[in-house]
């Protein structure tokens, strides 16, 4: 199938960007040789091997806002963020079984948290997680937003506790820290905005084929793109 109209796909940066390479291959998506030099490179839109299909690489927290707004048609992340943001624009069909981990509630391994407290302050990037899940439980919670380093927050008297996501906790013993309940398993996504799906659906719909079936590695070549 061929491209007519530009299609660009949002990735984050990090990690998620570097295990979905074998998987953007598989479509025929091999992107530039500048996209995998962060380090030389403060390049954004990379092209890739199919003539008119793009990728953006960008903040974690950028991807649903950059998808919601149209200006990338589909992205990938992880569904902790599609579900911090929640935009309406945003459909969300496919969960990609990368990126796995889970988003924790911790707290000081010394430390006792008084369960009649009025208030609980807890640090996070993720407040409208961190304030749903101290609802459900009928507690009232400040949530101190916090953008990284956020195992420090009850070492400096900040919180009492976080919300955090943690892989294999090594992050949180090394700062003292211990787990108290899961609040959610988290996993990479494909979120792919409205409009898009209705103007663009057999490009959209070939491309979430692809994603969904998740060929074997090494990956087949396939060849609608």
């Amino acid at each position: 199938m061929k491209i007519n109209s530009k299609i660009i796909l949002a990735v984050p940066k990090g990690r998620i960007a570097k295990e979905i390479i074998s998987l953007l291959s598989s479509l025929n998506l091999d992107p530039e040789k500048d996209f995998f030099e962060d380090e030389k490179n403060r390049k954004l839109l990379f092209k890739t091997k199919t003539k008119n299909f793009f990728l953006t690489k960008v903040r974690n927290f950028d991807v649903p806002t950059i998808v919601a707004f149209g200006g990338a048609d589909f992205g990938i992340v992880g569904s902790d963020v599609v579900n911090e943001f929640d935009y309406e624009e945003v459909y969300s069909p496919i969960d990609l079984k990368l990126g796995k981990c889970s988003m924790v509630l911790a707290k000081n391994k010394n430390q006792k948290i008084d369960p009649d407290a009025s208030i609980i302050k807890v640090a996070s990037k993720y407040p409208i997680a961190t304030q749903n899940f101290f609802e459900n439980k009928g507690k009232q919670v400040e949530c101190i937003k916090l953008n990284g380093s956020i195992e420090i927050a009850p070492q400096l008297g900040i919180s009492e506790m976080i919300v955090d996501l943690v892989s294999t906790g090594k992050t949180l013993k090394e700062n003292g820290l211990k787990e108290v309940e899961t609040i959610i398993e988290v996993q990479s996504k494909l979120i792919i905005n409205r409009t898009a799906y209705k103007t663009k659906i057999k490009i959209i719909m070939a491309t979430q084929y692809v994603f969904q079936t998740k060929p074997s590695f090494p990956p087949q070549r396939v060849s609608f793109l």
